[in-house]
């Protein structure tokens, strides 16, 4: 369990900078440079993303049981992923309405994935993890919005044939973890054939 939480906190702490220190965050981006600043960021989070990984399967061969959700909320998690997965496309999808309404929808994407899997996991680990996730993107998509009124920023206007892409690529990003990756990196199928 403490590789979970270690892990957690590198990886949550390094994508905090900008929700609770965004000035320190940018002096270190101009210390450095942008090239080595991202590259910084990227191992950091790299070795963040790999304790948690080490650490939530190392839990999961011995699960301390808070609670044994009913089997049919697992099908419920498959169709929440849905609108997560648009919502992470939406991030990337340049000049979409989803962005332009939410301006952040990464973190709605995390807070929507985070929320599903808390319903159809009952360990420690998977209320650690899980948590520690909701938590943050509650916390960050909060931070950040208020920031962006009052600064006054806005997000570009978007158009349809972004919102298809968005979509698109959304559907398309769901099916291939959901099918494969899924199972692949976690050793758990999602659906259920």
């Amino acid at each position: 369990m403490t590789l979970l939480i270690v892990g957690l906190l590198v990886f949550l702490g390094i994508h905090s900078l900008n929700i609770v220190a965004p000035d320190q965050r940018l002096r270190l981006v101009n210390r450095l440079g942008a090239g080595p600043w991202k590259l910084s960021f990227s191992v950091i989070s790299l070795i963040g993303l790999m304790l948690i990984i080490q650490g939530y399967s190392a839990a999961r061969t011995q699960p301390v049981w808070i609670w044994l959700p009913p089997t049919g909320l697992s099908h419920l998690v498959i169709l929440l992923t849905i609108p997560a997965f648009i919502l992470l496309a939406a991030a990337y999808v340049p000049s979409n309405r989803i962005k332009a309404k939410l301006g952040h929808p990464m973190l709605a994407a995390v807070k929507i994935w985070a929320m599903s899997h808390l319903l159809a996991n009952g360990s420690l680990a998977d209320i650690i993890m899980f948590g520690s996730f909701l938590l943050w993107a509650i916390a960050g998509f909060a931070v950040l919005r208020r920031r962006d009124r009052m600064s006054g920023k806005s997000f570009p206007v978007g158009n349809l044939r972004a919102d298809i892409v968005t979509i698109s690529a959304g559907l398309l990003g769901w099916a291939l973890f959901a099918m494969v990756l899924h199972t692949l990196l976690i050793g758990v199928s999602p659906l259920p054939f």
